[in-house]
């Protein structure tokens, strides 16, 4: 036992003595930013989602920075606001600025996020931890602003290359009615084009009627056709697509935002040491981790990794740094993560999952490209005219 905890101090020893230098208590502030828009009454509220999504990811994050902090000589603060309007979650932005805060994590709309992008200094990083919407990466970026969060795009790229693998290239799309399910489902069309899928149908959704005792009868009359593969709903809300899954004309298949989804995180994620991470946020938060909680959760660990390696928390160092090829994220995916040079996304694999198991995780072998394979889901730099690096 002596010889095994001599050796293990040698080693902490060893790895701290090749860290930089550090400076004695240095503070490391972080501003949480949070306002999630009322999204109206839905039929199906079976599993709502938590008011604290996001928030209690950015505060595990603190917590795993401490950790090694603490022999570092740096103490990591998170600085949460919590806010009812775009305008109060700008002028929350603007107070913490005031404060000397230059680190945040937004967990908001695109539109807040463009926002506060362009009332930010240059001396100001902003890791957008909410947002999904393709513009963002692809026409209005920010150089300042970076994403945990993985888009539209990355998401229905994942289901795509699912559907073009188990071959079922067919589908019925069905699209809810606000301007998320409008975003989700125009991501989806174009995954039809890069993966050789065909949309059969392309319906949008226009019914009021309350499924919970009508599902039976509308859902298979709606989804009658000759043949499909699968169908896809796009229903970010939840207005109507829990009830989709073997309501059809067809016993196909439901996939996309209900029945078998790619998401960012969940529950089901256990490999590459996942398991470990869910326990941790089961017994800081009572609940499971998310796709927020885990976007937040890595945009606050991108920080501590850097601020560990460079020995500052200067926000452009941090930025320059996060963007380079010394920076990697262990974020429990099997995969060392990165961020792409040209618009700031966080490149990460897509979990495909149903509501009690993980099906696979995009991408796939087969789905070739010359740099990284994890750049065939989302825009690639071709695609994109951002250019927020050199």
């Amino acid at each position: 036992m002596a010889i095994c905890n001599r050796l293990l101090a040698a080693t902490l020893a060893t790895l701290i003595t090749a860290l930089p230098a550090q400076a004695d208590n240095l503070t490391v502030r972080i501003g949480y930013l949070h306002w999630t828009p009322d999204q109206g009454p839905v039929l199906s509220n079976v599993l709502p989602e938590p008011e604290d999504a996001g928030l209690r990811g950015a505060e595990l994050a603190i917590a795993d920075n401490q950790t090694t902090g603490q022999f570092l000589g740096q103490d990591y603060r998170l600085e949460p606001r919590l806010s009812d309007s775009q305008a109060d979650t700008v002028e929350a932005f603007n107070d913490l600025q005031d404060a000397g805060v230059r680190l945040f994590v937004v967990n908001a709309p695109a539109s807040a996020v463009t926002a506060l992008a362009d009332a930010a200094g240059d001396d100001t990083l902003l890791l957008n931890a909410g947002a999904k919407d393709d513009a963002l990466r692809t026409a209005d970026c920010h150089p300042n602003l970076l994403h945990t969060i993985p888009s539209y795009s990355m998401l229905t790229d994942a289901l795509g290359q699912w559907l073009n693998q188990r071959r079922w290239r067919e589908v019925f799309m069905i699209t809810g009615p606000t301007d998320q399910d409008r975003a989700w489902a125009q991501a989806f069309r174009r995954s039809t084009k890069r993966f050789g899928l065909e949309l059969v149908a392309d319906r949008p959704w226009t019914f009021d009627a309350d499924l919970r005792r009508m599902a039976s009868k509308e859902l298979p009359l709606f989804t009658q056709l000759d043949d499909y593969d699968a169908v896809v709903v796009a229903d970010v809300r939840g207005d109507f697509g829990e009830y989709v899954p073997y309501n059809t004309w067809l016993p196909r298949p439901v996939v996309g935002t209900q029945g078998m989804s790619p998401v960012t995180w969940h529950r089901v994620v256990e490999s590459w040491g996942a398991a470990q991470l869910q326990n941790r946020f089961g017994d800081l938060a009572g609940r499971t981790m998310n796709g927020e909680d885990y976007a937040a959760w890595a945009a606050v660990r991108a920080i501590g990794t850097a601020v560990t390696q460079l020995g500052q928390a200067d926000p452009s160092s941090i930025r320059d740094f996060l963007l380079g090829d010394q920076f990697q994220l262990a974020g429990f995916k099997g995969r060392k993560l990165t961020f792409r040079t040209w618009n700031g996304q966080l490149r990460q694999p897509i979990p495909l999952v149903h509501p009690r198991g993980l099906v696979a995780q995009a991408p796939f072998e087969g789905f070739l490209h010359p740099n990284s394979q994890m750049d065939t889901l989302g825009f690639d730099e071709p695609e994109s005219t951002c250019r927020i690096s050199g």
